[in-house]
């Protein structure tokens, strides 16, 4: 009797578990990130003081005052800022040698994801070796014949609970279409395998 209860309660704990930490861990992270962001942005604490004369932090003032800067900049860059000044921009940026290895690579890094032409929306399956271990990953260049590989492509493969990856050059032949949607896929990969494929 006491046994099928301590069992019960074991099987209640684990369940609970399989609930609550994923719920949590989500949240939690949700949470860090946003109230990071917020306190190192908070432009209040540089100019307001509280009775004391401490530096005075109004919760969310650094989030929303960046959600306004980036709105400002987008409407000016979409409105007024015309073709010549964008490509002078672009070509003034390219001079500058590190500071435009860093800005194209987080530009095309972020236009990735949410620009007008998202490049990680084509899964793919690419056979790795000889043994026939494949890996999901997303075709982002099609076209490498610029620097002599006309029969290869560019893959990305993210890893697992982790936003790195790896950015490999296979042949056309070992990489095939998968039948699932990039978000699908990028669950699939970046839970480890076990979510994506409800």
């Amino acid at each position: 009797m006491l046994k099928r209860i301590v069992q019960k309660l074991l099987y209640y704990l684990i369940k609970g578990t399989l609930v609550v930490v994923p719920v949590a861990g989500a949240v939690f992270l949700i949470i860090w990130i946003v109230a990071s962001l917020d306190n190192a942005l908070n432009i209040t604490q540089h100019f307001l003081q509280d009775e004391q004369g401490h530096p005075l932090y109004i919760p969310g003032i650094g989030i929303l005052t960046v959600l306004v800067i980036l709105i400002l900049v987008g409407l000016v860059f979409t409105t007024l800022v015309t073709e010549p000044i964008k490509n002078w921009l672009s070509r003034t940026i390219n001079k500058i040698p590190l500071f435009n290895t860093l800005y194209s690579s987080i530009k095309d890094f972020t236009e990735a994801f949410v620009g007008d032409a998202k490049k990680f929306n084509e899964p793919v399956l690419v056979v790795v070796n000889e043994t026939g271990l494949k890996k999901i990953g997303f075709l982002t260049q099609r076209d490498l014949s610029k620097i002599g590989l006309s029969d290869e492509v560019v893959v990305y493969f993210p890893y697992s609970y982790s936003f790195a990856g790896q950015v490999v050059v296979v042949h056309t032949s070992k990489v095939s279409r998968l039948n699932m949607s990039a978000t699908d896929a990028m669950k699939l990969v970046v839970s480890g395998g076990v979510s994506g494929l409800e």
